[in-house]
């Protein structure tokens, strides 16, 4: 029997989580409105030195489907997304996307990810399937990515080939599903703790090649913190779950008391 259609997407909206971005932002926010004119933009600013915020009000104030909120300090791309979230599902939005303010993710590329999301529950912008690709990168930057992908999917089983990729769509529904409320993923984990939360939950998950296109304003957040914090959590989260799956082939001795 055949999967009931999915109710129709018809209210989405992108978020852009900044902190520094105030160069990139406006060439994001304009590519998602030429790309995806349906769509609303929410821009999460953690109190960017750099005046990021005050950018992202302009852009708000000159268009009536860009929206900003203000953080009072940095706490990590989790917390900002989680934000943006509850923003988002409090305002009865059908799809939720996440993207980058400096200009890696290409808005080009939203129509793919939307319409695949009709027949999905996530939709994840891969650089690791057939069709997709990075720009720009180093060699080691690439080894990272697709060995840290590979560790993923051999750890915790899942059939994911971009379990870190930043540029993807939720469902609301699938959000709801996902147990939110104790996450504690702050680094770009929470990508990968967002799609095993995906998984576990029996949630469809689709992979879409894109073209991934690294900065060339501005400054990579990526740091050995976070590469520790991820490496860290990954490997807890597959030992638990190689830990239970022990447990489930140990046949369980029954007593019946009566015997005794």
């Amino acid at each position: 029997m055949p999967e009931p259609a999915r109710p129709p997407l018809a209210r989405v909206v992108v978020l852009i989580p900044t902190y520094n971005e105030r160069d990139t932002l406006p060439a994001a926010v304009a590519g998602v409105r030429q790309h995806a004119p349906e769509a609303d933009v929410l821009v999460i600013d953690d109190a960017s030195p750099d005046g990021t915020g005050a950018v992202a009000d302009v852009l708000a104030a000159e268009d009536p489907h860009v929206h900003v909120v203000h953080r009072a300090g940095k706490e990590g791309l989790g917390a900002a997304y989680l934000e943006g979230f509850s923003w988002a599902l409090e305002r009865g939005y059908d799809a939720l996307v996440e993207m980058d303010a400096d200009g890696s993710h290409r808005p080009r590329d939203l129509p793919s990810l939307l319409a695949a999301a009709a027949d999905a529950d996530v939709v994840i912008g891969s650089r690791w399937v057939r069709g997709g690709s990075v720009v720009n990168w180093p060699v080691h930057r690439k080894a990272l990515s697709v060995g840290g992908n590979l560790y993923v999917r051999a750890l915790l089983g899942m059939p994911v080939h971009d379990a870190t990729a930043g540029f993807r769509v939720y469902r609301a529904d699938a959000l709801h599903a996902m147990g939110l409320a104790d996450v504690a993923s702050q680094g770009y984990c929470f990508q990968t703790d967002l799609t095993w939360r995906a998984v576990r939950a029996g949630l469809t998950v689709v992979e879409v090649p894109i073209t991934f296109v690294e900065r060339e304003v501005g400054t990579s957040k990526m740091s050995g913190d976070i590469v520790a914090e991820s490496l860290r959590r990954i490997t807890g989260w597959g030992l638990a779950h190689r830990a239970g799956q022990v447990r489930d082939r140990v046949p369980r001795r029954t007593e019946r008391w009566h015997d005794l």
